[in-house]
């Protein structure tokens, strides 16, 4: 599986080393001990999220092997993160009512921005007739 090129294992070697800690948090989770049900929520939104990315990665590989057109793939991978970004803003919601929680203005200020900046290039799209 080896190109020969410098770093080409990193990515094999990442994946069996993710490979073999999600086992062991399997094991973690199956004992029911110290379960934070938003902890939890987060865990399996983020692997949900490298699933589906995984996936793509390797549709869009399979695609290039055939010298068929990766649009779709990409297409795919663009709502993936549009559902992802649909799920962190109501996250992000919730922790914003919560008392428990505080946040540097820094952090908000750039969120804020960024939220501003594509709000803006959402009207354009959203506002688009079709």
């Amino acid at each position: 599986m080896k190109s020969g090129l410098p770093g080409t294992d990193i990515v094999p070697r990442r994946l069996a080393k993710a490979i073999t800690e999600l086992r062991g948090l399997q094991k973690l989770l199956l004992s029911g001990e110290g379960l934070d049900p938003r902890i939890l929520t987060d865990f399996r939104d983020a692997l949900n999220h490298v699933r589906n990315t995984a996936w793509s990665a390797q549709q869009y590989i399979a695609s290039q092997a055939t010298d068929q057109d990766p649009a779709s793939v990409l297409c795919v991978l663009a709502g993936e993160r549009v559902r992802v970004a649909y799920q962190l803003c109501h996250a992000i919601q919730s922790d914003l009512k919560s008392t428990d929680i505080k946040f540097q203005t820094g952090q908000l200020i750039q969120l804020y921005s960024a939220a501003t900046a594509l709000t803006d290039q959402l009207g354009n799209v959203v506002d688009k007739p079709e």
